[in-house]
């Protein structure tokens, strides 16, 4: 039998060993911005990287085809994000909102002022006040550093944990009795059990901040602020409700709610209803707040909640079916008799996508009767002309569409996918007409540089074409590819002076990025396995 006391002090370095690492982020020593709060956790990380740490999370999102990359959806998610961010403690902040296909129902914030939702919640949500309440929430763990303060939390964690421990371990030594071994043990499943449950009270105490900031938010931003008291009262519903094997929602995992969270949360926001509605001017800080009521501005009125809530809602649903057959079947399933125009848009959507492109038409001519000027019903009548076969009354559809909304990005995106399958120069040439303003305000929009490649190549801009197929690339989260063409693409004679100067000054941006995917082991051949990889 092995000597107790050549074991024990291996367990404590066990014990230290399974500490430790949560305290392995270091500090930065020179803090940009003094901390809020009262904490340091603004030390830990530079703006400039949090910026960089955003942009590869996006990267990597895309190579793992989990973005939903739609031009409708985004624009509608981004408009309600930042009117509810311009709202907040921290209009400028720098904030990127994004769809993940993902039917679960869950939502996530994260450094660089990355505010994440699923499809899922949106399929679930009954109105867009519900969908801003939880953005709203979501903006509050960013702008108070939650993430950050995680960090340092744990880091501070660590110390009255490691001293608990090394006490019971030190009593164990001085023990002869056969238990000692289990007191170590003991010792380190409750040091873990310690740092758990600190964690776990912090991540609670990050939950109510957020709420109260988030509700704030949202009634300064015009919606209702019981928007998100109602959502969060249908996730503890559905969780009071889970028999029978039933999974729990995502959300409720990462946003644990119960009943007396749901009751506060409509308690302050019917308490800010009973208040005269706050001017949008009037954040935390703001010496306005300082002025009796009577001298403050006047107050702002509600703003409506969009239209395009019910139409994002039925074109997350079909985009995000496991198949267009299965988002088909989603509809043919439900009766159509009384269905909204909505609920027949996205009927006509799915229809197209399974290639009865003609029933869709006809479908969205019936829609357009009664509202000839929506955007979203011009867009999908366009696209499912071109789809039909009748390339004359698509072109007239999207010409129309052009004039109506000059350097819209979805109907630049849509109208260029047209022109690219039509294959020849001039459709190329009018492609690339269209993207150029758009391609030069956002570089680094993925779908911009697809089409603009395709374009490129039909319109014989070979060089130009190389360039945009590169950035593409690494906007899809396979740099290494995209450093390899463009040291192609600088080696032809063709090149002139101007090019090849952007050329070299691009591969010189993507070079780190390159390394540090080297460095943690992602090979080339792991890069770009989903849709959006690219030629």
């Amino acid at each position: 039998m092995p000597c107790p006391t050549l074991r024990r002090p291996t367990a404590l370095a066990l014990a230290l060993a399974l500490l430790l690492p949560a305290a392995g982020v270091p500090a930065q020593s020179r803090p940009e911005t003094l901390p809020q709060m009262g904490s340091s956790a603004a030390t830990l990380i530079t703006p400039a990287d949090e910026a960089r740490y955003g942009q590869m999370v996006l990267r990597e999102l895309r190579r793992q085809d989990l973005l939903l990359d739609d031009p409708l959806v985004e624009g509608w998610l981004k408009g309600v994000g930042f009117r509810v961010a311009a709202a907040s403690g921290e209009p400028d902040h720098g904030f990127t909102f994004f769809m993940l296909r993902d039917r679960r129902i869950n939502a996530f914030a994260t450094l660089g002022g990355l505010v994440g939702m699923n499809a899922g919640l949106v399929l679930t949500a009954e109105r867009e006040d519900e969908v801003a309440g939880v953005l709203a929430h979501e903006v509050a763990h960013v702008t108070q550093r939650h993430v950050l303060r995680s960090v340092e939390k744990a880091q501070q964690a660590q110390l009255p944990a490691m001293l608990a421990m090394i006490g019971v371990i030190a009593a164990a030594a001085r023990s002869d009795s056969a238990s000692a071994d289990d007191a170590v043990q003991a010792a380190v499943v409750g040091g873990q059990a310690l740092v758990a449950q600190m964690q776990i009270d912090y991540t609670r105490s990050n939950e109510s901040e957020a709420d109260r900031i988030g509700i704030d938010t949202l009634h300064r931003a015009g919606f209702d602020p019981l928007g998100i008291a109602d959502f969060f009262g249908r996730m503890e519903r559905a969780s009071r409700g889970n028999s029978g094997g039933w999974q729990v929602p995502e959300y409720l995992r990462s946003h644990p709610v119960t009943t007396t969270r749901v009751a506060e949360a409509r308690d302050r926001a019917e308490a800010l209803l009973r208040q005269r509605r706050p001017a949008p001017s009037l954040r935390e800080g703001d010496g306005h707040l300082l002025l009796p009521a009577a001298l403050r501005p006047a107050a702002a009125t509600p703003v409506p909640a969009s239209d395009d809530f019910p139409w994002a809602r039925e074109r997350l649903r079909v985009l995000s079916a496991t198949s267009p057959r299965e988002a088909l079947a989603e509809y043919e399933q439900a009766a159509e008799d009384g269905a909204g125009p909505a609920r027949r848009y996205g009927h006509a959507l799915a229809l197209m996508r399974v290639g009865r492109a003609a029933e869709a038409a006809r479908l969205l001519e019936d829609l357009l009767e009664s509202q000839p000027k929506h955007l979203w019903l011009r867009l999908a009548a366009a696209e499912a002309s071109h789809r039909a076969g009748r390339p004359r009354e698509a072109s007239d559809r999207f010409e129309a569409l052009v004039a109506d909304y000059p350097q819209h990005r979805a109907v630049t995106l849509a109208y260029a996918e047209v022109l690219n399958e039509r294959g020849d120069a001039a459709s190329g040439r009018r492609a690339q007409q269209l993207l150029r303003p758009l391609l030069a305000a956002a570089p680094a929009d993925l779908q911009l540089q697809q089409r603009f490649a395709r374009a490129s190549e039909l319109a014989g801009d070979a060089n130009r074409a190389i360039e945009a197929h590169a950035e593409a690339a690494f906007l899809s989260g396979r740099a290494e590819d995209a450093l390899k063409q463009l040291d192609g693409l600088k080696q032809r004679d063709d090149v002139d002076y101007v090019q090849r100067a952007r050329i070299e000054a691009r591969m010189a941006e993507i070079m780190p990025v390159v390394l540090e995917m080297r460095r943690i082991g992602l090979r080339p051949q792991d890069q770009g396995r989903g849709r959006n990889a690219g030629p």
